[in-house]
């Protein structure tokens, strides 16, 4: 009887997290839905200002900007996108894996947007740029914007000469793929085909004014796909406990019937043995 209050008690036990892990996948759900919303809403943001700035230098060809000239890098800043929690399967961990290899080499200063980054960071001892960027999943797009100004100001001042953001791109529920890219220096062909367009403005005024603003727009545009990413990998690895929980739950119910039988074989063979000595 001991035995099958034992099984019993862990099939309760069992039960109890299947409930959490489906209400964590219906949740993770709903947040993909709507980061998937976001990422095709703001890919025209930047690409808009990425054609305007190609435009801006078609139409200034002897511009020098010093957005665009090359370093030589004695300090990068990585930017890493993480989560804010985990259960997510690998999402966290890949990034973290895809950093350390980019930053081995490098002097390298983070830039940490995620509880998950943050944490990492510290743990690491990393150079921290700043620790407001904590919560990745309550961030909107004027805080990005804000980051714009802040990533493009420092390497305005040469407090770093290279500039990478680590993300995760979402490619499908079941496939997140962790990228990164070379923010600073910008590369003049990277931003789209540009258009005619004629300005008597000057031309790198224009652009001091408009890269900020692009490269807030890049930033938010890799918080959505990162939210994304961190939304499919956690329904994903929520999927698969509901599923090991419900093996489990079949494996002990099995041990449970036997050990039951058992119990009500040893009942029946003592009872037929009291009867015989009667």
């Amino acid at each position: 009887m001991a035995g099958m209050k034992e099984i019993k008690a862990r099939i309760k036990s069992v039960e109890s997290t299947m409930q959490i892990t489906k209400a964590m996948e219906l949740v993770a759900t709903s947040k993909l839905r709507r980061a998937k919303e976001n990422v095709e809403r703001t890919r025209p943001f930047y690409q808009t200002l990425g054609t305007a700035i190609n435009d801006i230098i078609s139409a200034s060809a002897d511009i020098e900007s010093e957005w665009f000239l090359p370093r030589s890098v004695k300090k990068t800043l990585f930017i890493v996108f993480a989560g804010d929690r985990g259960l997510a399967g690998g999402y966290n961990s890949n990034v973290f894996r895809v950093a350390e290899e980019l930053s081995r080499d490098a002097v390298g200063i983070w830039l940490p947007i995620g509880k998950k980054s943050l944490e990492y960071a510290k743990h690491k001892k990393h150079e921290i740029l700043t620790d407001s960027f904590e919560c990745a999943g309550e961030m909107g797009v004027g805080d990005m914007l804000a980051l714009g100004d802040i990533v493009s100001d420092g390497y305005r001042c040469g407090e770093y000469d290279r500039v990478i953001m680590i993300f995760t791109e979402f490619v499908s529920m079941m496939t997140q793929r962790v990228v990164y890219e070379e923010l600073f220096p910008l590369n003049q062909c990277a931003s789209g085909k540009s258009s005619e367009m004629e300005s008597d403005c000057d031309g790198v005024e224009m652009l001091d004014k408009i890269i900020p603003n692009y490269v807030g727009g890049i930033l938010y545009s890799a918080l959505c796909e990162s939210l994304a990413s961190e939304s499919g990998a956690r329904r994903t690895a929520m999927n698969s406990a509901n599923k090991n929980a419900e093996e489990m739950i079949g494996t002990l119910m099995l041990k449970y019937n036997r050990a039951r039988q058992a119990v009500i074989t040893q009942e029946i063979t003592e009872i037929v043995s009291g009867a015989e000595a009667l």
